[in-house]
């Protein structure tokens, strides 16, 4: 598991340019709506595995709901989300594979941190951050000495329901 980071949201900005970037794919980024939650979710486990489905089910669930998505019309292309499993972290989130590369997971990222600034944080964690790089380069993020495994450390493996009766 890899390290957790720290961001900055007080000096956090909007980017303007991404916006337009991503306006100009037809790529809308919003809040995730309540009804849409077995869709999205459906969408996320073959992608990014159960676990990150529940996360963003919580998410999803949550008032005001802290789950945003990227989408090109009725096409499903990512997430993110915040407020998942502990308060003030920011995940999971994820792009379809063949969405990669538009800026999609960027304009997530800064949308979605924005939001946790607006409630009131002055710093977000990113729980096990995967891409440790991209982190840095986005937003000036930084590894927290220690923090690996972090919160999952005791987590059950998760598995498939089995059939009942077993």
């Amino acid at each position: 598991m890899a390290a957790d980071m720290l961001v900055k949201l007080y000096e956090l900005q909007a980017d303007p340019a991404l916006e337009q970037r991503m306006a100009t794919q037809g790529v809308t980024i919003r809040r995730a709506l309540v009804p849409e939650l077995s869709g999205i979710a459906a969408w996320i486990e073959p992608r990014f595995g159960a676990g990150w489905a529940s996360e963003a089910t919580a998410a999803i669930m949550r008032q005001p709901v802290t789950c945003w998505i990227a989408h090109e019309g009725e096409t499903l292309l990512g997430f993110a989300c915040h407020e998942a499993t502990m308060k003030g972290f920011f995940g999971p989130t994820g792009v379809d594979e063949a969405a990669r590369g538009r800026g999609i997971g960027h304009a997530l990222l800064i949308r979605t941190l924005l939001d946790m600034r607006d409630q009131g944080y002055g710093y977000a964690i990113i729980g096990g951050a995967g891409p440790i790089g991209f982190y840095e380069k986005s937003v000036g993020a930084i590894a927290i000495p220690g923090s690996s495994p972090g919160i999952y450390k005791h987590m059950l493996p998760l598995a498939a329901p089995s059939g009942m009766g077993d």
